[in-house]
């Protein structure tokens, strides 16, 4: 009888041990780079995305933006930056390379906080770095589409 109860007991814990490494195993990202991006242009002509490259299960770089239909990257809108920041305190290089420090320190997006005057893209930036580590999870090298949902700024016109 205390035979088939130990018996019992080193099955139990081979199946535990089993279905923990399959867990751990399901959530380990994948070498390579991985890219979501919005599905569509947003009614001020932009498009964001998020380009990652992992390595031995850590995102190594991070790659965040947005560009217009000529692929002109909104970093580099001079006008745009000085109107933005003179309005909401703040422009994209500096609220694209806040956020993705954050992301390579953090690991997740979860524990990313917005940034005063960014927040619209704050939420675009969760919604694409939640999908780009999906498909680092699950070693999916093709874009990920993203419907983004449309800023305050995009609602008043």
């Amino acid at each position: 009888m205390k035979i088939r109860y130990l018996y019992f007991i080193a099955m139990i814990l081979t199946l535990v041990l089993v279905f923990t490494a399959c867990a751990q195993e399901s959530s380990r990202m994948q070498d390579g780079y991985y890219t979501s991006e919005a599905a569509s242009f947003n009614s001020h002509g932009w498009k964001e995305y998020l380009t990652i490259y992992v390595s031995d299960n850590k995102i190594v770089t991070v790659e965040y933006g947005a560009y217009n239909a000529s692929g002109f990257l909104k970093s580099w809108d001079m006008d745009y930056m000085r109107n933005m920041n003179r309005i909401e305190g703040t422009y994209p290089n500096e609220y694209s390379r806040t956020y993705r420090i954050a992301l390579l320190n953090w690991q997740t997006p979860d524990e990313i906080d917005a940034m005063t005057g960014a927040t619209d893209s704050h939420a675009s930036f969760q919604l694409l770095s939640e999908a780009v580590i999906a498909q680092a999870r699950a070693g999916h090298k093709q874009v990920a589409l993203i419907e983004l949902p449309e800023s305050e700024s995009q609602k008043k016109g």
